[in-house]
């Protein structure tokens, strides 16, 4: 090494705002933003884009992904690049605004593992008059009551506990028999079944996916 070089440390150079795109991309945005003629800044912007897009070929294929990348060109040039856009120009406000905060639900749900939605519906339940209507819904939501209650224990389940957390949380106004209560085994077999098509479903959803992608590969080469 010789005596007179000065190492350059990364913590001494101009901070990366994405630095995923690593150090010579950043360098290439700041040569752009020194040229003067608009039409030769549209070529060199266009150049950085290609370049942006091959350190990320696996998202080629993703929806919006060029829209990204040149929204991540502005932000990287700290949105004084003044270019021609195929996209709309994010402002520097809406990058810096912070996002709104989500509503969360206050009321406390009583019996968590059966879930809000099982509330809404046994609320639902509740307003119809008396009638076939309401006894049908009311033996279905029993029962989907006692899939939601076997899938926490599947070791048992005593249909008496549902009765009396059903009339619970309908106000007393919904009541049910044991007669109406689909056997145990019958519930959980239908559970596995659904979580064994899901699996197959997702993994042929994957499957697909690969092949579409090898696909569009080999179509590009």
């Amino acid at each position: 090494m010789k005596e007179n070089t000065v190492l350059e440390y990364n913590t001494e150079r101009e901070l990366m705002v994405i630095p995923e795109y690593g150090r010579n991309v950043q360098n290439m945005i700041g040569v752009a933003l020194t040229i003067e003629d608009k039409e030769e800044r549209n070529k060199c912007a266009q150049a950085i884009i290609k370049v942006m897009g091959q350190l990320n070929p696996h998202l080629r294929d993703v929806e919006d992904f060029n829209h990204k990348l040149w929204a991540h060109l502005f932000i990287m040039s700290n949105f004084e690049l003044d270019i021609d856009s195929p996209y709309p120009v994010p402002s520097k406000e809406s990058f810096r605004s912070k996002p709104r905060l989500l509503e969360y639900p206050q009321r406390r749900i009583k019996f968590g593992h059966y879930g809000k939605l099982a509330e809404d519906w046994i609320e639902a339940a509740s307003a119809l008059p008396e009638g076939e209507e309401r006894t049908i819904l009311s033996a279905k939501l029993a029962n989907m009551l006692k899939a939601s209650y076997l899938i926490w224990n599947k070791d048992a389940v005593d249909n008496s506990v549902i009765i009396k957390q059903l009339k619970e949380m309908s106000g007393g106004k919904i009541e049910v028999g044991e007669e109406v209560f689909t056997d145990t085994n019958v519930i959980l077999n239908t559970l596995k079944k659904t979580k064994s098509n899901s699996i197959v479903a997702t993994n042929t959803n994957k499957r697909n996916k690969n092949q579409n992608h090898r696909r569009k590969k080999n179509n590009n080469r």
